[in-house]
């Protein structure tokens, strides 16, 4: 049962090549042709949520942005675009592996340390040790700080993985048991996975959103410090 239910996230589909992957850019084929003839409803609403995010993560980032906006509303875009893909019948969600997330999260991270100790090696020093810690804990600290920046990719990846997983999960469980599920019971269950479906829509956006976010935090305690 345990197998039938995970082979659900298994993106083997031949011993040659795994073509379960290219659902990845799969959003991009369905994008309809009405969306290049400006303006638009599908256009005005992405623009009004390419703004929205604009200023937020200018804020965070604060006057050093520099036009690293793009890049993280490039990244809540795909991360959108491949939760939300997931969520429809017989699409590979490559969003909930690992090797998807943490090709996105590694290369970010990494690039922010090597930018801030190359550029900012003092402040990356003194970021180990927060202001106003004692001289007996400053070792401990410097080791919990050094050991927080190290899982940060990890933590991004995971949580982005989890939380896809664990929704689908679910619902495949639920799917697999109505089907020898009575006529009085069905009803019920159809019930629970059209708010199961709805619970994942949200978290498909809320997650793309998580995971820019906090590459934002991440990136401003490097930028913010080049004004």
């Amino acid at each position: 049962m345990m197998t039938n239910l995970f082979s659900t996230f298994d993106p083997a589909t031949s011993l040659n090549m795994s073509l379960n992957w290219l659902s990845t850019f799969l959003g991009f084929t369905l994008i309809p042709t009405a969306f290049w003839v400006l303006p638009n409803r599908i256009n005005m609403l992405l623009m009004n949520m390419i703004n929205k995010l604009h200023d937020e993560f200018k804020m965070l980032l604060g006057p050093s942005s520099r036009g690293m906006t793009l890049m993280t509303i490039t990244l809540f875009m795909f991360i959108l675009t491949n939760n939300s893909m997931g969520l429809l019948p017989y699409i590979f969600t490559s969003s909930s592996h690992l090797t998807f997330t943490m090709t996105l999260a590694l290369p970010m991270w990494l690039s922010i340390m090597i930018f801030g100790w190359v550029n900012h090696t003092n402040h990356m020093f003194a970021h180990l040790v927060p202001s106003g810690t004692p001289a007996m804990l400053m070792p401990f600290m410097v080791l919990i700080e050094t050991i927080s920046n190290l899982i940060r990719p990890g933590s991004l990846a995971v949580r982005l993985t989890a939380n896809m997983i664990a929704g689908h999960l679910l619902m495949s469980l639920l799917g697999n048991n109505s089907a020898g599920a009575s006529g009085t019971i069905l009803p019920l269950i159809i019930s629970i996975q059209m708010m199961l479906m709805l619970f994942e829509a949200a978290v498909a956006i809320i997650q793309a959103y998580v995971f820019s976010v906090l590459s934002t935090l991440y990136t401003s305690e490097v930028m913010y410090e080049n004004t």
